[in-house]
């Protein structure tokens, strides 16, 4: 089978179309590629997608426009999947979602007036709502990871105007929850608590930061990971330091601990 060149214009449609030659090919020809379902690659593209986030946190460009073209792929695929039972094929979802993006901001194709972000996204969330979405909430993936499902449970409240009006407000909320989960969880007192109930009320300080976060224009998913790779990286300095003196982490004493990783917290 020949190879298929890139198009010496390096034009977005011809470089699509011949991502698409490949695919077909590969779904002929090739016994791998041949054997995946819808199924078999939504865990592959779950990986994939994460892959692309570590590669934005790294501010990595190269592996960002390596893992888009991961995504593309299957992308791609899906579609080609769907196109063998004839239940959609990649053009339909093209127009898909070119027809979403035209209906969704009559600010820039109809004659909706907007003042600023705020007004597009209440305006979003309407229409998709008159769209058939019984709840604003509807749109929230079930499966999404607990930290970011609450910052999208926030946004699409707020695209609506159910929000704090100043985030002074939103900070007395903090201190109230933490003071709930400080009265079912002292760590000053050793009597028993009742798990359930203190759970609930961390769950509910989470959240409350979560917001906080928001209103000052921080990602918490950024933020928490940024600051798990910052503590990786301290505690690989940790290990490697105390093999360099012959000793294992297991044997030493905090206070040693301490030596190497304030050395870390420098570096």
């Amino acid at each position: 089978m020949p190879l298929i060149p890139p198009d010496t214009g390096f034009t977005p449609a011809a470089s699509f179309e011949r991502l698409l030659k490949i695919m077909d090919d590969l779904r002929e020809n090739c016994p791998w590629d041949m054997k995946q379902t819808m199924e078999s690659l939504r865990h592959l593209t779950i990986e994939e997608t994460y892959e692309l986030s570590d590669s934005i946190l790294g501010c990595d460009m190269q592996e960002v426009k390596k893992e888009l073209g991961d995504i593309m792929l299957h992308l791609v695929f899906y579609a080609r999947i769907a196109s063998e039972t004839k239940e959609f094929d990649i053009t339909d979802v093209l127009n898909g979602i070119c027809d979403k993006l035209i209906t969704r901001h009559p600010h820039i194709y109809s004659d909706t007036e907007v003042n600023n972000e705020d007004d597009v996204k209440r305006n979003w969330e309407k229409l998709k709502l008159k769209e058939g979405n019984k709840s604003v909430l509807g749109g929230v993936p079930a499966s999404l990871p607990a930290l970011v499902k609450a910052s999208r449970i926030q946004e699409k409240a707020r695209g609506i105007g159910f929000d704090w009006e100043h985030k002074n407000q939103v900070w007395e909320k903090v201190e109230e929850e933490m003071q709930e989960f400080r009265s079912e969880f002292n760590a000053e007192d050793n009597s028993a608590i009742d798990h359930e109930k203190a759970e609930g009320e961390f769950g509910d300080l989470l959240f409350s930061l979560i917001n906080y976060a928001r209103f000052i224009n921080i990602n918490p998913e950024n933020a928490l990971e940024k600051t798990n790779r910052k503590f990786i990286k301290r505690f690989q300095y940790l290990e490697a330091k105390a093999q360099d003196s012959g000793k294992k982490l297991q044997d030493m004493t905090l206070a040693e601990m301490d030596v190497f990783w304030n050395e870390a917290k420098k570096l």
